[in-house]
């Protein structure tokens, strides 16, 4: 371990890919923790492949530049969450399913785009990312979005929550559900580029969901969430990073594995809800 740790003062990119997963961390978790107390895992799916036509011309109008690939991505993701909800809210279609049908019609139109160049090692990149590839500019970008997001959760934790348990509230008392609904999206959006940045479209959600779900066998109160989730995605970028450097592997797939294996032992011996817990109380 302190091997490691000396190799970050050695080398830039390994800095860079350190600080890339301390802003998904502090930004992703959070958000992701919402999302499962909102019933919502599934809906933050399917915005992480809506990001990929997006991110598709940005490739195509500036090539992996990442700045270019987020910004592209952050405005077809918001745009199929905005459709889904203006389909769910004006038919007689859920939101569930009007994102199913968005996001499946996006995934399938970026990569054909992508496609068009010809090129199956940038698709990848695209896809499954690269937390040893990230540049300045991008942690900046990354930087921001998290900021953003914190600063955000602070000003509206409070009515985020209450929507979260009692969705029915706030259109009994002026409607502001709608907005704080969209506010919302539009932050699970920003975070989903920002992890684009090292784990592509594809792998983008994990850092924020699986956290997010190992969290809950242990803890459960709502700061203890964001904490903990925290903790356990930094703790997992950082052993990804590892297992990446020393064995060769794919950063962005080494590190959701790692956050699997948080998970499976937090589903197994967890002290809130999990198989053993359940085991014990039934025996």
């Amino acid at each position: 371990m302190i091997e490691f740790f000396s190799e970050f003062f050695q080398y830039a990119f390994l800095k860079r890919a350190f600080v890339s997963c301390v802003c998904l961390s502090f930004g992703s978790a959070p958000v992701g923790c919402l999302l499962v107390l909102r019933r919502m895992s599934l809906m933050g799916d399917a915005l992480s492949h809506a990001v990929l036509p997006g991110a598709a011309i940005g490739y195509i109008l500036a090539g992996l530049s990442l700045p270019m690939l987020g910004i592209g991505g952050f405005i077809s993701g918001l745009l199929v969450a905005l459709l889904s909800g203006f389909v769910s809210r004006y038919t007689d279609l859920k939101e569930d399913a009007s994102f199913a049908g968005f996001f499946l019609i996006a995934l399938a139109l970026g990569v054909l785009i992508i496609s068009i160049k010809q090129n199956s090692v940038d698709l990848i990149h695209i896809l499954f990312g690269s937390a040893l590839a990230v540049d300045e500019i991008s942690l900046v970008l990354m930087g921001v979005i998290t900021t953003l997001t914190l600063v955000a959760l602070a000003v509206i934790i409070r009515p985020l929550i209450i929507e979260c348990f009692d969705p029915h509230f706030f259109q009994s008392n002026g409607g502001w559900g709608t907005f704080y609904h969209g506010f919302f999206l539009t932050l699970v959006v920003l975070n989903l580029v920002s992890g684009f940045q090292s784990l592509g479209t594809l792998l983008s959600l994990s850092i924020m969901m699986i956290p997010a779900i190992t969290a809950r066998f242990w803890v459960e109160r709502i700061w203890s969430l964001f904490i903990l989730s925290a903790m356990i995605a930094l703790f997992s970028g950082l052993l990804g990073l590892m297992f990446s450097y020393y064995q060769n592997w794919p950063s962005g797939p080494s590190i959701v594995l790692v956050c699997g294996m948080f998970y499976i032992f937090s589903l197994t011996f967890g002290t809130n809800g999990s198989l053993i817990q359940k085991i014990i109380i039934k025996k």
